[in-house]
């Protein structure tokens, strides 16, 4: 900008008015653009915290099932055991009284005495597999408290994880309510800044028919500050850009740091066209002037980084008639207090 500047006051403005304005919009969109990237980022971190946090849930949720399962085939197995640990006992039982009942008729001849010895045989196989079906039993047990708790520590975390899931919700959704309500403030401060701003041009440049607000702008004719066809301020206009620039220093000192705001200045034509050497188009000559005002406002001391100069030509009229009331309401230039 202060490239442009001195370009303007050393020689006549050139077809280079146009890579400055194109600068000043690239920067402000750059700014937007910086803004969304770091907002996506955030989000798209948050997304794949939360996306982990779901895949690590359903890994959880796949091992119990797999426990589950493991346990019932370990119970059905402890189930066979038992009936086979009560089928043994029926048939030790069985040997038991078989054995007394031999002991008894041992007496009656010695070819019972071998009959007892291979019927204590067999009991003592008898009680041997039962033994060995009884440390089954106790091995299954075992592993079935060692399931039970493997089962309990995996519920316990799959319950850590929800909660820290439902909290981790409960952030993103805090931060983005306390994002947009920081937004929102910067916003509503702004807007606060800019009435004031507005209140003190009109009190002191007056209650004039040649000045008005527009929506969020301060509209002044082009004549206040111009001759016809040139970019040249007048004293008259200096002397109202002296007050303007007065008002602009007060308001740029109680505005906080915190809120980028910038002044941007717009130049705007009639739709009568032109097409000198110096100004080939009603572009040139608005951008012109709003370069000059902002030249004048940095010589009064308001800060280079703190002002905008745009050009819109014909085109973004206030009147659409085209009588000379309605085009010299449409010549004008207009300070718009706004985000950076």
């Amino acid at each position: 900008m202060a490239l442009v500047s001195r370009r303007i006051r050393g020689r006549a403005p050139t077809g280079d008015y146009w890579p400055g304005f194109v600068d000043a919009m690239s920067s402000l969109l750059l700014v937007l653009i910086f803004l969304l990237t770091i907002f996506m980022i955030t989000q798209f971190f948050l997304s794949q915290l939360v996306s982990n946090k779901d895949s690590a849930l359903e890994n959880l949720r796949n091992q119990i099932a797999e426990l589950v399962n493991q346990l019932a085939l370990e119970r059905q197995e402890k189930a066979d055991l038992q009936v086979t640990i009560l089928s043994l006992q029926d048939s030790l039982s069985s040997a038991t009284a078989e054995r007394d009942r031999l002991a008894a008729l041992a007496e009656e001849g010695a070819g019972a005495g071998s009959r007892v010895a291979e019927l204590e045989s067999a009991l003592a196989d008898e009680k041997q597999v039962s033994n060995e079906a009884l440390a089954q039993v106790e091995l299954l047990n075992q592993q079935i408290a060692a399931l039970r708790r493997q089962l309990a520590t995996l519920s316990a975390a799959l319950d850590a994880a929800e909660l820290k899931d439902r909290e981790q919700q409960a952030q993103i959704a805090n931060l983005g309510r306390r994002l947009n309500a920081a937004l929102a403030q910067k916003v509503q401060e702004l807007a606060k800044y800019r009435s004031e701003f507005f209140g003190r041009l009109r009190a002191i440049l007056g209650d004039r028919q040649d000045i008005e607000i527009v929506g969020d702008r301060f509209a002044m004719q082009s004549e206040i500050f111009f001759a016809s066809g040139s970019a040249d301020i007048n004293p008259s206009g200096k002397q109202q850009l002296d007050k303007i620039a007065q008002a602009i220093r007060e308001i740029a000192a109680e505005i906080p740091d915190d809120i980028p705001w910038v002044l941007r200045v717009d130049g705007h034509t009639d739709a009568n066209p032109i097409a000198t050497p110096q100004f080939p188009s009603n572009w040139y000559l608005s951008s012109a002037r709003a370069i000059a005002v902002v030249n004048y406002l940095t010589e009064k001391g308001v800060p280079e980084n703190r002002l905008v100069a745009a050009g819109f030509g014909q085109f973004h009229p206030l009147e659409q008639e085209r009588s000379e009331a309605a085009n010299r309401r449409n010549r004008r230039i207009e300070f718009k207090l706004t985000e950076r």
